[in-house]
């Protein structure tokens, strides 16, 4: 009877907070094509100005890779009425903060301000779109910017070839452009001309291939008049169009070994290609990967981790897309464990998954666990603009935002042992050994 309560409290809570987590807003379209989304939310004085182009790494060519993450950082070079160099003190002696960052799939851009600095927000992501100025030195600055950007992250970063993906993709994929990391090449960039950065910019950043959010502390009259006025002269560009080649199903494992100067104990990736993001399929991945390796009690933590101690770590993930998403597990032996015995020992918790049900227990924590995570997403300002932002471009449907959760609650155990059987299979699967340079300078 104690449980029966609990369970009742405790779900009571969890629906109270979903509730209340309700998030309104209003959308429309400006007469150029671009999208616009309001959420007005007084509790604190601060508004977040962002805009996500339908731009990422998909939609360069494969001689030209590189450019949609390179334009993440050129764009803050300055514009016709921002000088070079002054983006950044703007936002910073306003009170403000200001990022930006890249996908496979998309670019985003934002700043947060005191709500009376809405105005200014706008006419910033304004001047972006309508007056960048693009030329040699903005690219050669930038060119070296993201040259470093690399040396950090992957070349000089242990096992920055398994999280940015470059030791992944190009096995993965062999016709769509995901084959390439969003960072891309540096001797593209390097061999890359200066019209070809302006004509990147005038296909892609166009106001009909964006969408403008404000949430805050805002007034939805009053900012409505400023979007038009800042927005609406921006002239329409031609329409985009995609057709990606679609990839072959992988029918034999794949194998591949690559090699790292930068770490000593080596790691092994086993990677899948999934469904696009906006498949049911792809949100049963997503509770795979919370039951097999999130927190301390997840299966593949307990089992490799603390029980047999033969990992140090172990993560599972998918990784969604727009087109295909990647599910990735990786493990890293302790001490002298082969990487073999490690893919044993997952292959065991995803034969388990294939074969029999999950336990009504963990399958109440893994619901506890996205209703969780839906509350959480959604606990900032600029969070809330983000999810605005990508439920419109990326899913198609602005009120996900309220209504994601509903997929998982639907989602049953049956759903879970039948997407593993699907996707989680030796035979349509990549296994990369990932080994310390000194082994291969060894053989």
């Amino acid at each position: 009877m104690k449980k029966m309560l609990l369970s009742l409290v405790v779900a009571s809570v969890f629906s109270a907070a979903a509730i209340a987590q309700e998030i309104k807003f209003q959308e429309y379209d400006l007469a150029n094509g671009m999208h616009v989304i309001l959420h007005q939310d007084n509790t604190a004085p601060v508004v977040t100005t962002s805009v996500m182009y339908h731009v990422g790494s998909k939609d360069e060519k494969p001689d030209r890779t590189g450019f949609a993450h390179f334009f993440e950082h050129l764009l803050f070079e300055g514009t016709e009425n921002i000088p070079r160099g002054d983006w950044f003190k703007i936002v910073s002696s306003n009170g403000g903060s200001n990022n930006a960052n890249t996908t496979t799939d998309r670019t985003y851009y934002y700043e947060v301000f005191p709500s009376n600095k809405v105005e200014l927000g706008l006419w910033m992501e304004s001047e972006r779109l309508m007056h960048p100025i693009i030329n040699e030195i903005g690219v050669e600055t930038q060119n070296e910017v993201v040259k470093e950007e690399k040396r950090q992250r992957i070349d000089n970063a242990p096992y920055g070839g398994l999280i940015y993906g470059t030791a992944i993709q190009p096995y993965l994929f062999k016709k769509h452009p995901y084959r390439w990391s969003v960072i891309g090449s540096m001797e593209d960039l390097d061999a890359a001309t200066l019209q070809e950065f302006k004509d990147f910019n005038h296909k892609y950043y166009v106001p009909n291939n964006a969408v403008l959010v404000v949430a805050g502390d805002i007034d939805i009259k009053q900012t409505q008049q400023m979007i038009k006025d800042y927005f609406g002269p921006i002239p329409k560009g031609e329409p985009i169009t995609r057709d990606f080649p679609k990839e072959d199903p992988i029918t034999q494992e794949i194998k591949a070994t690559e090699y790292d100067s930068n770490i000593q104990i080596p790691a092994l990736a086993l990677a899948y290609r999934t469904p696009a993001m906006t498949e049911k399929d792809a949100y049963v991945l997503n509770m795979i990967s919370s039951y097999l390796s999130d927190g301390k009690t997840s299966k593949l933590y307990k089992k490799m981790v603390d029980e047999n101690k033969s990992a140090l770590q172990v993560f599972a993930f998918n990784r969604p897309q727009e087109d295909y998403s990647m599910y990735n597990i990786f493990a890293l032996p302790l001490g002298d464990v082969p990487l073999t015995q490690l893919e044993k020992e997952v292959d065991e918790e995803i034969k388990k998954l294939q074969t029999t049900l999950i336990s009504e227990k963990d399958y109440q924590k893994l619901q506890n666990k996205m209703e969780n995570d839906f509350v959480n997403s959604n606990a900032s300002i600029e969070g809330v603009a983000n999810s605005l932002a990508r439920y419109y471009m990326l899913y198609g449907d602005t009120n996900l935002i309220n209504s994601e959760i509903e997929i998982y609650r639907n989602i049953s155990r049956e759903d879970i042992k039948g997407v593993a059987n699907k996707y989680l299979n030796k035979n349509q699967r990549l296994r990369v050994e990932y080994l310390p340079k000194s082994t291969q300078e060894e053989k």
